[in-house]
């Protein structure tokens, strides 16, 4: 409570200001006013409500939670725009060079650069422009519409206005139109039937129902519960009261699944009922017929083509969408059109009112057929052999076999002359001799050919030295010196290892003889060696 008081109080008074206070959070006593003569919130807390001592308020007041220090140099003025100043007759000394205005300098200027400047024409001296320093607050200083002039938008609301009342000028004289057209066209009662309907077009077309007999639809509802005129929520009614509810229609358990959560009911409530006293037949039922349907149709051809490869998107470009869905119907009736007339053309239509051919009518007879059990003919009729669609039983060059009647090493061949050639001459069982001579002859060469050859040479091994390179024949290593070059090498790499142990004047020897190079080699580290880990 915003109290100013803070004098003592007895118990008594204290607990009739709380039962006060509570009163007026439940909305049966007044809200307390301040100086103003404006409510208080009595939902405010005391800490922001209560006045600090120092300010001394005697009345209570929420003054004391608002800026009422206001700072003098902020202004809500916006800039002066075109005002000028004054209107210079000749130059001045430290004006523009180009207009010979005095508030910008050459640089500045924003009007078009002159063959001739001012300061030397001193003529058509540009007004001085008017300069403003605006300080503006916090919240000036974030407002878009600062500077707005409201003004500047009246001719676009008066162009819209006057479009309104050409058009409904332009229904009314068409109303009348009609109403003499019919009126002299026919009788009284004709004329009175179209003068309804004329009317129910022209509200149709105007698109617009009188407010008050929308039957409260769009109507706001505010519940107050405080006298301070606080609302607790708002009530906007969504359909006419009168209706009942989808998920009404039916109270049995088993009937259309009703979802709470997005208001639908897609199944029929109500199947066995008469459809023409049904108000409701299903959310279904809307969306299978009418626009709806075409609507998805077209989604469902532009999903497909795009999936094809086509730059179609329903959503980004619905015309192009809808152009390309009209053409592919086109281009499909005709397709199907194509197929039926061919089809037509082949087997005929029986449907058609043509007679039907001699052939047809004459090819029935009397002769009875007998059948078993498993469906084999008994009596009546020859057992016929299934014929393939390709020419059977066809000889070719003198063959008296066809073409794969032989089989041998993975090919095909005539069984007459066992030839593998697909187009040759049968030559008959003397080929076939001949063939076989042939194939003895070939085994007898290679057997002989394999009998004569002789084992090759036996390789000398040459031994290797250990750094690659075949060993010469007069090549003698001495045992002395590859040991003395082996504890050189040694002490190289202690060396390497420690540099420490390096002298200070070295002397390299640029002669390696084929101890050193031995040494060299046979204390080399190989990397792809498994076992070089084992070695030192």
């Amino acid at each position: 409570m915003a109290t100013a008081s803070v004098a003592f109080k007895s118990r008594e008074d204290h607990r009739k200001q709380i039962e006060l206070e509570e009163a007026r959070k439940a909305g049966l006593a007044p809200a307390e006013v301040d100086e103003d003569g404006k409510e208080i919130n009595p939902h405010i807390p005391q800490y922001m409500s209560s006045a600090p001592w120092y300010l001394n308020a005697e009345k209570p007041s929420l003054k004391h939670q608002r800026k009422w220090k206001s700072d003098p140099n902020y202004t809500k003025s916006w800039y002066d725009r075109g005002a000028k100043v004054f209107q210079a007759e000749k130059y001045r000394k430290g004006a523009c060079i180009n207009c010979g205005a005095m508030t910008h300098d050459a640089k500045s200027c924003v009007e078009r650069p002159r063959k001739v400047g001012a300061k030397w024409t001193n003529t058509h001296i540009a007004p001085d422009e008017k300069i403003e320093t605006i300080e503006l607050d916090y919240d000036g200083k974030r407002d878009r519409w600062n500077g707005y002039d409201p003004s500047s938008y009246a001719h676009v609301v008066e162009r819209y206005e006057a479009r309104d009342a050409a058009r409904r000028k332009h229904m009314k004289e068409q109303q009348l139109k009609k109403l003499e057209e019919k009126n002299g066209n026919q009788n009284v009662e004709d004329g009175v039937s179209d003068v309804d309907n004329d009317e129910d077009d022209l509200r149709v077309d105007e698109a617009k129902v009188d407010e008050s007999k929308q039957m409260d639809f769009a109507k706001v509802e505010k519940r107050v519960r405080t006298t301070g005129g606080g609302s607790t929520g708002t009530v906007r009614n969504l359909r006419i009261r009168e209706d009942t509810a989808k998920y009404l229609l039916n109270l049995d358990v088993d009937s259309a699944h009703y979802d709470p959560k997005t208001r639908s009911m897609r199944e029929d409530p109500l199947p066995d009922a008469d459809p023409n006293e049904k108000f409701y037949g299903g959310d279904n039922r809307y969306r299978n017929s009418g626009q709806a349907l075409e609507f998805k149709h077209l989604n469902i051809h532009a999903w497909e083509a795009f999936d094809k490869g086509q730059d179609i998107h329903m959503q980004a470009a619905p015309s192009q969408a809808e152009l390309l869905y009209k053409n592919h119907k086109v281009i499909k009736d005709k397709l199907k059109t194509r197929t039926k007339d061919t089809i037509m053309e082949k087997y005929g239509n029986a449907a058609s009112e043509e007679e039907i051919p001699r052939e047809l009518l004459l090819g029935q007879s009397e002769r009875q057929v007998e059948y078993d059990r498993a469906g084999r003919i008994i009596k009546g009729q020859e057992t016929v052999l299934p014929r393939s669609k390709y020419e059977e039983d066809v000889f070719i060059n003198n063959h008296t076999t066809v073409w794969g009647s032989w089989w041998k090493d993975h090919q095909w061949g005539y069984k007459c002359c066992k030839q593998m050639i697909r187009n040759s001459y049968c030559t008959g069982a003397a080929g076939i001799k001949a063939a076989e001579a042939a194939t003895d002859l070939m085994k007898t060469n290679i057997d002989r050919k394999e009998a004569t050859e002789e084992a090759p040479a036996p390789v000398e091994e040459r031994r290797l030295a250990t750094w690659g390179t075949e060993v010469p024949e007069d090549l003698v290593l001495d045992e002395k010196l590859l040991a003395e070059a082996l504890r050189k090498e040694d002490q190289r790499k202690r060396e390497e290892k420690d540099e420490r142990k390096r002298k200070y004047n070295v002397r390299w020897n640029d002669e390696v003889t084929t101890e050193d190079m031995e040494a060299y080699r046979m204390k080399k580290v190989h990397h792809d060696d498994p076992m070089k880990d084992f070695l030192h």
